[in-house]
């Protein structure tokens, strides 16, 4: 195979990646429960973390084998200092950039966003309610993200806001975020909560893809309208007839997306994970370092992904906490 061309990206199912995920960052100004681990996680050096100028370089080479959107993520991406110039850099290129933020920040950078083109923003927001939001994130913002929202609203941006849905904890707000699309443009996408090291998880503390259609058919009876997915979506894609915006569903447990994926990711210290579930990890700064080619790598990558879920292709290993520990925490993999 010709190590320059697009099939570079081809993993062994067809499966064409066109879409990276870069996390500019493990640290964040939150301490989500389902993120980070309650007593944090050690932070890499900064020696070992990308730089700016090697951010745009190896988005570059991804670019030049053929991905077409990059989103930014963290930790929380704007807490990097040089977050306005990766930012510029990267839109530089011929590719879509989306960011993914938890909003504390990002008002500051609403000129920024508008001046590189940048017109939709993806906000998490786990609770509506104070007192819930900061017993998740462990933090007293919720005033904080709101506004922002409302801001990026006002001015004209797409938005979308990030539910990761905890049994016993916030499905009883499903209708509530739903209520937000009535008059506004808005998108509300809930997340079934995933196993990762330190977060804690079990099945018993999922809230379902059918869980949720079941209390969204209660609530509005001959009312829901399943929407046309796009190509390689991750969610299922809904709204309530006459409102103005739309909910989406991410099953990444229940009714995984696997056989469309078109993702893959890059850690801030330079490793590239070829699945969010899986423990496998490629070294992509070691090399660009020593002013070797990454090509090789990113095909070697790729070619060891699996057919779903990072090999957890079962409930029974789904359950198996010792597999959750194979793979990092969230904050430092990426959202």
């Amino acid at each position: 195979m010709n190590i320059d061309s697009k099939d570079i990206l081809t993993d062994n199912f067809g499966r064409k990646h066109t879409y990276l995920r870069i996390s500019l960052t493990e640290k964040c100004n939150l301490r989500c429960t389902y993120c980070m681990p309650a007593d944090g996680i050690p932070l890499t050096a900064k020696k070992h973390l990308m730089t700016a100028e090697e951010i745009y370089k190896i988005a570059t080479e991804f670019v030049r084998f053929g991905v077409t959107k990059i989103r930014l993520t963290g930790g929380e991406p704007m807490v990097r200092k040089d977050f306005p110039l990766i930012l510029e850099q990267l839109a530089s290129l011929p590719v879509e950039i989306g960011i993914t933020t938890n909003g504390i920040l990002a008002d500051r950078h609403i000129p920024l966003l508008k001046e590189n083109k940048i017109n939709s923003i993806t906000i998490s927001i786990d609770s509506l309610q104070k007192h819930k939001f900061e017993k998740i994130t462990r933090r007293n913002e919720f005033e904080k993200v709101w506004n922002t929202i409302q801001k990026f609203h006002k001015e004209g941006f797409k938005v979308k806001l990030n539910i990761v849905l905890i049994k016993n904890f916030n499905e009883d707000e499903i209708i509530d975020f739903i209520n937000l699309t009535k008059d506004q443009d808005i998108i509300v996408r809930f997340i079934e909560f995933m196993p990762f090291d330190g977060n804690q998880w079990n099945m018993d503390k999922l809230v379902s893809l059918q869980e949720i259609l079941d209390k969204v058919h209660y609530n509005f009876p001959l009312q829901l309208k399943r929407l046309t997915d796009l190509p390689n979506d991750t969610s299922k894609n809904y709204k309530i007839e006459g409102y103005k915006g739309s909910f989406s569903i991410i099953s990444s447990v229940t009714n995984p997306f696997c056989d469309s994926c078109n993702r893959i990711r890059l850690t801030a210290d330079g490793k590239l994970k070829n699945c969010l579930f899986s423990g496998n990890e490629f070294s992509i700064l070691e090399p660009f370092r020593a002013n070797k080619s990454i090509s090789s790598i990113i095909q070697e990558a790729l070619l060891h992904k699996f057919a779903a879920r990072g090999g957890m292709d079962t409930s029974e290993k789904l359950k198996n906490p010792e597999l959750h520990t194979k793979n990092r925490s969230m904050i430092s993999i990426g959202g």
